[in-house]
């Protein structure tokens, strides 16, 4: 079985529209992962009809005993974030789960209790099955619910004797995406044709770099700046890399994503040609 990653500097690059065109071609070869914990979408295009539900509890929240507490004021002094309010009752939100209210109680009336940041669910959809999650308002571990989603898709891939492992990873070069991307057997950043574009692009393949990652590159909605397109093009080649396709701007992308489809599904040849053959020539890093 191989595991690959799409992965971008920066949102809205259209890797999920990519992600979601693969496991249309791949159906009955793969398993899916949605790695953007932060705001997973993945399953609004692949018609996710949900089989498991699992709490993610990764911290802890600090809980005060009313009972026990003797009022002494230590705690107050001590938080630093300003979770305890006058009465000593503790603000979830505000907590950091950091303890120190807890270890320095002398009437030990603070207990740390688990937290739960988010959920983590198991789909069936129609490309096969995806393994998804979903992040609570101003949570932080994100890079450890990656890790959960990510583990429990290659079980089901293995279990199940699929070819692939597709991990729809995050934006960015944070926690999350080093756990989408670190032991991978390849990369595939999608890239868009800015300024900034080959500004991000360098970030994230230098995190490919640092993990010993193969990536190979896919310039997407190129033709909106041809010229920039072609500096990144040129860096690619220059420095090595595989440039495994460029795909123009269509609207098809669009109106697919409003009817909760892949665009491989939408009937438009030309594009599902380019796509196609964007993940052959990845694919050929895998071989």
């Amino acid at each position: 079985m191989k595991t690959v990653t799409v992965i971008s500097g920066k949102g809205g690059t259209g890797k999920t529209s990519l992600m979601a065109s693969f496991a249309s071609l791949l159906a009955t070869r793969s398993v899916l992962v949605d790695g953007d914990v932060d705001a997973a979408n993945l399953s609004l295009i692949t018609g996710a009809d949900m089989l498991e539900s699992h709490d993610f509890t990764a911290s802890k929240v600090a809980v005060t005993d009313l009972e026990k507490c003797d009022s002494c004021g230590l705690c107050l002094k001590l938080c630093r974030f300003g979770a305890i309010a006058n009465d000593y009752r503790i603000d979830p939100v505000a907590c950091e789960g950091c303890a120190l209210c807890a270890f320095a109680c002398p009437q030990e009336a603070i207990e740390m209790r688990d937290k739960v940041s988010g959920h983590w669910f198991v789909s069936r959809t129609n490309y096969g099955t995806l393994v998804h999650a979903s992040l609570g308002i101003t949570e932080g571990n994100s890079g450890k619910l990656v890790t959960i989603v990510r583990n429990k898709g290659r079980e089901l891939a293995e279990t199940t004797g699929k070819e692939f492992l597709l991990i729809d990873g995050p934006p960015g070069i944070g926690c999350p995406v080093i756990a989408a991307l670190s032991g991978v057997d390849a990369a595939l950043v999608v890239a868009e044709p800015t300024v900034s574009g080959i500004h991000d692009l360098k970030r994230i393949l230098s995190l490919c770099h640092h993990f010993g990652v193969m990536p190979a590159v896919c310039i997407n909605r190129y033709d909106l700046c041809v010229e920039q397109a072609k500096v990144i093009e040129k860096y690619c080649l220059d420095g090595g890399l595989l440039v495994a396709g460029k795909i123009p701007f269509d609207r098809a992308f669009i109106e697919s994503l409003a009817q909760g489809i892949p665009v491989t599904e939408f009937n438009k040849e030309s594009l599902v040609e380019k796509i196609e053959s964007v993940w052959n020539n990845f694919n050929k890093l895998l071989v």
